[in-house]
């Protein structure tokens, strides 16, 4: 009577057992490359959900050996294995079996709060007879197995086989499988990683219990319990380095989601490819440790004192805790130096030797312009006690193959000793510069790659889309295809001479110089813009106008919020991120359409449904969907909108990019980039050993910074190498000699088996030959002349007769437009 009153009290309480169908397993938000390679895991739970149908037969009923042998049999609750608990406990001190069933657990887990009372026990049984009366048993099991904590973040049963074997639970042995089975009892402090002694005790329990109930025969169990321990930590296994644009699309779906995107499942699909992604994460950092290593060692980054020394690997290990592991850089403290090396030891890597000739590199550093004599042997760089950072040059010491060819016992015993082979290492130190690579497919603006600098786990900063540095030089090919549209052409002549600037809106008088401090005559624009000709440029803004070159930026849409308005702006004086100025040449490089930036392609739910797809992109010459602009359908990948915008924003099914650049002057201008490469100051682009690739480099004032963009018809890439804090890089650092490097790196890898793309020509050019001193048609019989493209409109007037005849050179210039000296 007492129980049935406490039945009919507590049951209008109880939750609805239908919430278990619609239940949400709390799974973490995975981003993956465009070809399905994991980038990024996030969230507090691992969890990878499988069907009753995935999971081998032994598994389940390990898990049955262990939690509930009676599953099947009874109603929810065991007061049999209530009891057994019960006398286990009496007799043993400890229970072994647990008296808790599957359903109860289930019950408890999805539906029940975790306070131990007698109120929330009562109505964990209720729950359960609730339960086992409304599902069958398969589902419950499948619930219990999917939802059950398992120690280090696992939770269910295919997450654990992850976590502990690196495998799926399909592929586990019987070992293993009896391994999983005990961890429901402490997840904790009982699994084998935290506690093995413990873990091996309780993992032969099971098996002997399998055994018991007819699971397992005898032969199989004494295998089993024979078997060593083979589990260890799993972190997720993410297959690209990409840590930069995984944080783009985390900040991306908890914009769309909130902190929903961390446990329901999603699924984020990048656009990234995961073989060009991983070439520019190693340009970048490789082309910033070359410059760290042309400028010199900065020293150890910290000693350890003797009495730490002489004490054993545990006490330096703990010495060296405070110096965080960079990437594939592992801080050593050097504990020996002789002529030929240095001895050190590393936490992940243990004893280490380190040759000289990886210390041939480390003069001493003085300021970027200057570095300390030659070392000449180890003690010029290394001391006992210090700590530096090295990159590991062999791979881990593996014991050899035991097996000999020779009987002879002292052969046998110098085998024994040479079981391992020394870890070889390099002096290494983590740049101070840092850097960036954006590669764009130029048609769609999808991101092939993206670096936003050397390491994400020593500094989030994305220097992608978040540093504003002035382009430089870079900036120059914008300038010059707004005076291929106003009319001047490849063959124009404007003066290479000194200029000094008194501008109202310049503080004061300026003198600005080409890099190489000479001056050189009136100048082809083509020749100035593949040589780079600062003068030149500076008279090309006088002539265009600054407020007309504004507007034409604001048309391809370039942002001007941060440009200089005075003529500094010729010289890339302006402000852009490495992200808006891949895009600008993005605009170029497709023929003069549109380009927006989107990083993520597909978002799918945890029921595999795609509730997000980029749209489809689509250049347009004329009937362009006027109700809709690229501005109003989705925010540039560099400005992640707030949570309410994209809440409110509808993702179209198409997106459409207007034309911004008049065709004809782009393809010319595709011409003018593709000679910086040929015969400019991008000539070490060559080494790619492609003919479709123009491009420009840039540096700025005291080689602040520098940069290289480069493109074909189909992608456009840029890198930027700078200090975080601007400051000169060194009197011999260039574009050319510093970013350039380290996008050849790249599209090396990206560009490989790919076939030439170029801008097809569009109507309305021709090839017209010219006298290359004075930009006009060459006399017939010229033997310098050489072909230039124009618009048809804008090509030179045909000779006339007298000017078929021989002419001084004077003569000629009297035809320049002295506007433009």
């Amino acid at each position: 009577m007492v129980t049935s009153s406490f039945y009919l009290y507590l049951r209008p309480g109880l939750p609805s057992v239908e919430q278990l169908t619609d239940i949400k397993l709390q799974t973490p938000l995975r981003v993956y490359s465009s070809d399905e390679r994991l980038i990024a895991e996030f969230g507090e739970k691992r969890r990878a959900p499988v069907t009753i149908e995935e999971i081998p037969t032994l598994q389940l009923q390990a898990f049955l050996a262990a939690e509930d042998s009676r599953f099947y049999e009874h109603f929810g609750v065991d007061f049999k294995g209530l009891t057994r608990a019960a006398v286990e406990l009496v007799t043993t001190g400890s229970i072994q079996s647990g008296g808790s069933t599957i359903t109860m657990q289930v019950a408890k887990n999805y539906l029940l709060s975790r306070d131990r009372t007698f109120i929330r026990k009562f109505n964990e049984i209720l729950l359960s007879l609730q339960i086992e009366r409304e599902l069958e048993k398969n589902h419950i099991f499948e619930l219990y197995l999917n939802k059950i904590y398992l120690g280090n973040r696992a939770y269910g049963i295919e997450s654990a086989a992850r976590v502990y074997y690196d495998r799926s639970v399909s592929d586990l042995s019987l070992p293993q499988m009896a391994m999983l089975a005990t961890l429901p009892k402490a997840p904790s402090a009982g699994n084998p990683v935290a506690n093995p002694e413990r873990a091996l005790t309780r993992r032969n329990w099971v098996l002997g219990r399998m055994r018991d109930l007819g699971y397992i025969t005898e032969d199989a169990h004494t295998l089993a319990v024979g078997a060593p321990i083979t589990a260890s930590y799993h972190a997720p296994a993410t297959e690209v380095d990409a840590d930069h644009a995984a944080e783009m699309a985390r900040a991306e779906l908890v914009a769309r989601f909130g902190d929903a995107a961390y446990t329901d499942g999603y699924v984020a699909t990048l656009t990234v490819v995961s073989e060009a992604q991983q070439a520019a994460t190693m340009a970048v950092r490789k082309g910033l440790e070359d410059y760290d290593h042309r400028h010199g060692f900065r020293g150890p980054i910290g000693q350890i004192d003797e009495a730490t020394l002489a004490k054993d690997e545990l006490e330096l290990g703990l010495a060296l805790r405070r110096f965080p592991q960079v990437e594939a850089l592992h801080p050593a403290v050097v504990t020996e130096v002789n002529d030929t090396g240095a001895t050190l030891y590393s936490t992940r890597l243990g004893e280490v030797l380190m040759p000289f000739k990886t210390m041939t590199w480390a003069n001493q550093y003085i300021n970027e312009n200057r570095r300390g004599p030659d070392p000449e042997k180890p003690a010029d760089v290394v001391a006992r006690g210090d700590v530096v950072y090295v990159e590991r040059k062999s791979p881990v010491p593996v014991e050899t193959d035991s097996s000999s060819t020779t009987t002879d016992d002292s052969d046998s015993e110098q085998a024994k000793k040479a079981i391992f082979t020394p870890v070889l290492v390099a002096l290494a130190q983590v740049p101070d510069v840092q850097g960036a690579l954006i590669s764009l497919d130029a048609k769609t603006g999808a991101v092939k790659a993206l670096s936003g600098g050397y390491s994400f786990s020593q500094t989030k900063y994305n220097r992608a889309i978040q540093a504003r540095r002035q382009p430089g030089s870079t900036f120059k090919p914008f300038l010059y295809l707004s005076a291929l549209e106003r009319g001047m052409t490849p063959a124009t002549l404007i003066n290479d001479s000194p200029l000094m600037l008194d501008d109202a809106d310049m503080a004061t008088n300026w003198r600005p110089q080409n890099s190489s401090g000479q001056f050189y005559g009136p100048t082809r624009l083509r020749e100035a813009l593949y040589r780079s000709r600062n003068l030149v440029s500076i008279r090309l803004l006088r002539e265009l106008g600054i407020k007309n070159t504004i507007s034409y930026l604001e048309q391809l849409k370039i942002p001007t919020e941060q440009m200089q308005q005075d003529l500094s702006l010729a010289l890339g004086s302006g402000n852009l991120t490495p992200m808006e100025v891949a895009r600008g040449f993005a605009v170029i490089a497709n023929g003069g359409y549109d380009v927006q930036p989107y990083l993520i392609e597909t978002i799918t739910n945890d029921k595999n449904e795609v509730i997000f797809q980029a749209p489809e992109v689509v250049l347009c010459d004329q009937d362009c969907d006027p109700g809709k602009t690229p501005d109003d359908e989705q925010d540039p990948v560099e400005n992640i909108a707030t949570p309410e915008q994209i809440k409110e924003r509808k993702d179209p099914d198409t997106r459409f990019m207007p034309r911004l650049a008049e065709e004809r002057s782009v393809y010319i201008l595709h011409s003018m980039l593709r000679d910086v490469v040929k015969r400019g100051t991008g000539r070490r682009a060559l080494a790619l050993g492609r003919d479709d690739i123009g491009g420009k480099t840039g540096t700025t004032n005291e080689q602040k910074d520098t940069w290289f963009a480069g493109f074909n018809h189909d992608v456009a890439t840029t890198a930027w190498v700078g200090f975080d804090q601007p400051s000169p890089m060194g009197r011999s650092e260039f574009g050319a000699t510093a970013a350039l490097p380290v996008w050849l790196d790249y599209m090396t890898v990206a560009m490989a088996g790919k076939p030439s793309s170029f801008m097809p020509q569009p109507n309305g050019i021709v090839s017209v030959r010219i006298d290359p001193e004075t930009g006009k048609r060459a006399r017939p019989s010229q033997s310098d002349a050489l072909f230039e493209l124009f618009r048809e409109e804008d090509a030179p007037e045909p000779l006339s007769k007298s000017e078929n005849t021989n002419r001084n050179e004077s003569e000629d210039y009297d035809d320049v437009p002295q506007e433009l000296f």
